[in-house]
């Protein structure tokens, strides 16, 4: 064979490994490239809510009037989506009821009605991300509240509560367990004073119900 055949035998068998490496090289796509999953801007929570009202209000034309209102537990639904990591919008559906009862200087007249409510509140909220697992926000937006299935008790024949539209405003956190389950804890506080109206035997009654709702929940919340 001679040298130079020896020569290049042992060039050709240094340049396959090395045309083989290269190939798979250009073959594997650029790291750059590689398919990752985007996290969802779609998040819900379920939560327990009180619901702890102002407890104020009054009656038209009578000095010293005022009015009070019952405190609930509910369940409660959210939704939210995120427009960036810190930029998301939260829509909450729950209902509730109110028992009115009069009070100050008509106390004598007692409980004067129920209401139903739906109060859906839509929030703009920003999230703090620099914190690991703790992800504390806070938001302000608007809530429509409709009152509904409104009866009159005792001296009241009739009670009519008008839809109101009010402001919001929320604080809270979430604690991530992993990147889907975590924890939850929001405040919310409604500005919501309807107007109303109630039929007695001597007419009609009119006023304001000053609610002012706080809404105070913890649950559980998960991230798709």
């Amino acid at each position: 064979m001679g040298m130079l055949g020896a020569a290049a035998l042992s060039l050709a068998a240094i340049a396959s490994p090395l045309h083989a490496a290269d190939l798979a090289e250009r073959m594997s796509p650029p790291e750059a490239t590689i398919d990752v999953a985007a996290k969802s801007p779609w998040q819900i929570r379920v939560r327990g809510l009180g619901v702890i009202t102002e407890n104020s209000g009054f009656v038209n034309g009578i000095p010293g009037s005022d009015l009070s209102f019952s405190d609930t537990v509910v369940p409660e639904l959210d939704i939210s989506y995120f427009f960036t990591d810190n930029i998301a919008a939260e829509l909450i559906l729950g209902t509730t009821y109110a028992n009115v009862t009069a009070d100050g200087s008509i106390a004598g007249l007692g409980k004067v009605g129920k209401t139903w409510l739906l109060p859906p509140t839509l929030t703009l909220q920003y999230h703090f991300t620099d914190l690991g697992a703790f992800k504390p926000y806070v938001g302000a937006g608007v809530n429509y509240s409709l009152f509904y299935h409104q009866s009159g008790t005792g001296a009241f024949t009739d009670l009519d509560v008008k839809n109101t539209l009010g402001a919001a405003l929320q604080v809270g956190f979430d604690y991530m367990l992993d990147d889907h389950w975590g924890m939850n804890f929001d405040v919310k506080k409604l500005f919501l004073e309807p107007e109303w109206k109630g039929t007695t035997g001597g007419g009609t009654l009119t006023g304001k119900a000053k609610l002012n709702p706080w809404l105070i929940g913890t649950g559980v919340t998960y991230r798709f």
